[in-house]
């Protein structure tokens, strides 16, 4: 049977650098051959992308058509002493890749004829360029928001959280399909657009399983600090969703107790972004000799060293219930233990209590932080800890959510 065709758009895709939501549209582009789509990917010219890496570029199939047309970022290209119109980051600071992806898609469209169109968040704009490439050659389009847009505190500046509002009312209007990767945020957008209710699906994140080596390529690189338990956090730090002020609190206090004792524990932060802010955070609540902070590694390489840590960090506050950081997934197949800051009703700890993880507690207090910090820490002394079993973290393979989007894209394929 030949294969039927989809074009995805999406910014987060090779040679980017720096998001764990790469790993999604590149696993799909990836594993849906296996179930009967070839893909062509419409991304954004590199130059866009405020850190690129070549360490991703070969895991793209040959055969898969890229294209990376022009695309501008606002606050590095188009500002003057700091400064640029607002307009031209509405809904995003890339709203000029609309420019280059139009007529590049509809070169691919009249190219590779694709039987349905998908684009994917958290960058606005690609839901635009899906929603006019769809009305212009009236292709159906499976809009994957992954999280919510415009929704309690998010974004901030009220014209930004308009933008986003007109984007999604767009896309409701226009979408055959509305993907998230939550319950909480597919009954969000549920209650938001009732009309829509029966075309709002669920296809969760999670890892490559062609990484699943990672587990044993950790136990090689021997402990992160020798003779100290090393807690890492992996990825963006957002202060106002990751702060980990009560962390810091609670470090402060275990310490001062003498509950733990200070040499004998290390928190990593790899590629936290927000640097400054982290450092001046350990700094205050006197942390410098036991909080690290370490620039961002490859792919593989930051796999690797989850699977070395002897524990790892979840941080979301309760601002954030129906939405589960992607490297979630990722901690699950390093199969170490997981110390989850979020709130008890969050879709994140539901996820980490069906692996069997047990040590929870929100993000925002450092009481309830200092006392299942200091247990998590006694049960790794004493080896107590269980982690997620091999049959459950395959469940979460990223090959199993492409048989669910297979599913969908012939659901809405003419």
């Amino acid at each position: 049977m030949p294969l039927k065709h989809l074009l995805m758009i999406a910014y987060h895709y090779p040679p980017l650098a720096g998001s764990s939501g790469i790993q999604r549209t590149l696993c799909f582009s990836k594993d849906l051959q296996a179930h009967g789509w070839q893909p062509a990917v419409l991304g954004a010219h590199p130059r866009a992308f405020e850190r690129v890496s070549n360490d991703l570029l070969g895991c793209i199939p040959a055969d898969v058509v890229v294209r990376r047309p022009f695309a501008l970022d606002a606050r590095r290209h188009l500002s003057l002493f700091g400064r640029y119109p607002a307009w031209f980051a509405q809904p995003d600071r890339w709203t000029s890749w609309l420019l280059g992806a139009l007529p590049a898609g509809l070169r691919m469209i009249r190219l590779q004829r694709p039987d349905v169109i998908w684009s994917t968040y958290p960058i606005p704009t690609a839901h635009l360029i899906g929603y006019w490439l769809s009305r212009l050659s009236g292709i159906p389009w499976v809009a994957d928001f992954r999280d919510p847009m415009a929704h309690a505190g998010y974004p901030q500046n009220q014209s930004t959280w308009n933008s986003y509002l007109k984007v999604e009312q767009k896309v409701s209007s226009r979408a055959a399909r509305l993907v998230f990767t939550t319950p909480g945020a597919a009954r969000l957008y549920r209650e938001r657009y009732p009309a829509r209710r029966h075309d709002i699906r669920v296809i969760e994140n999670g890892f490559d399983e062609t990484h699943l080596v990672g587990r044993d390529h950790g136990n090689n690189m021997g402990a992160l600090n020798p003779n100290r338990i090393t807690l890492l956090h992996s990825g963006i730090v957002y202060p106002e969703w990751r702060n980990p002020v009560q962390l810091f609190k609670a470090l402060q206090s275990l310490f001062d107790t003498g509950a733990i004792a200070r040499d004998s524990l290390c928190v990593r932060f790899r590629a936290p972004e927000h640097v400054d802010f982290v450092s001046a955070l350990a700094k205050s609540h006197g942390l410098d000799d036991v909080v690290q902070i370490l620039p961002a590694v490859s792919y593989g390489n930051a796999l690797n060293e989850m699977a070395a840590a002897d524990g790892l960090l979840v941080l979301q506050s309760d601002e954030c219930n129906d939405q589960i950081p992607a490297k979630v997934y990722e901690y699950f197949s390093a199969g170490k233990p997981i110390l989850g800051l979020c709130s008890e009703s969050s879709d994140t700890a539901n996820l980490l209590r069906s692996g069997g993880c047990a040590h929870l507690a929100p993000l925002e207090s450092s009481r309830l932080i200092s006392t299942t910090l200091a247990n998590f820490v006694a049960d790794l002394r004493d080896g107590t800890l269980a982690t997620p079993s091999i049959e459950f973290v395959r469940s979460m393979s990223r090959h199993s959510r492409a048989a669910a989007l297979a599913t969908l894209l012939d659901e809405v394929r003419p």
